[in-house]
């Protein structure tokens, strides 16, 4: 191969890394568009319905929601339904906390916690229901602290409220990206 050649090659295997380089791979980030219609700028989401004996749950778990499509930056949320286009309803139908780990006096230091929800985003204008889950379903778990028990008030709402905040949480992800992103 002349030298003449070789380096025109060259040049053309750069400009192809170069052009390569610099052109998109054709992905996108999930999560930025909504399938929702336009019009749907006010969101209301009143407080969640809770079928269980765990006290103010619902109100943390609202709140994740709310606090969710907030940080989407892109709908005015209210606490009511007056004045939405949309609304979000739901209820906490179970929460269920089991041992899921022992120690060797066979005491349990480990306990999962499992929430499950009914929930419904309807658009107000059209009178129609864009997504529905009625059994949603979460799970986490927790240690235990040493020498504690569930029954201990101190040891569930210690280290039981954590685990309440990391469903709460991961609940408002997926059930706000299920809504925007129509899944």
């Amino acid at each position: 191969m002349t030298r003449r050649r070789l380096l025109a090659a060259l040049a053309l295997a750069w400009v192809t890394a170069a052009s390569a380089a610099s052109s998109g791979c054709g992905y996108a980030l999930a999560g930025r568009g909504s399938f929702l219609p336009d019009y749907i700028q006010t969101i209301g989401i009143p407080t969640l319905g809770n079928r269980t004996p765990v006290f103010e749950v619902e109100q943390q778990l609202t709140q994740r929601i709310r606090t969710e499509f907030i940080g989407r930056g892109r709908y005015k949320v209210i606490p009511e339904t007056t004045g939405a286009d949309a609304v979000l309803t739901g209820e906490i139908t179970t929460i269920a906390l089991n041992p899921s780990a022992f120690n060797d006096q066979q005491i349990a230091t480990r306990y999962q916690i499992i929430v499950v929800l009914s929930v419904k985003f309807e658009d107000v204008r059209a009178n129609k229901v864009l997504w529905e889950n009625p059994t949603l379903v979460f799970r986490d778990e927790f240690d235990v602290s040493t020498g504690a028990t569930a029954l201990d008030a101190q040891a569930f709402f210690g280290t039981g409220s954590n685990a309440t905040e990391r469903v709460s949480t991961e609940f408002a992800k997926t059930v706000v990206s299920s809504i925007l992103e129509a899944f």
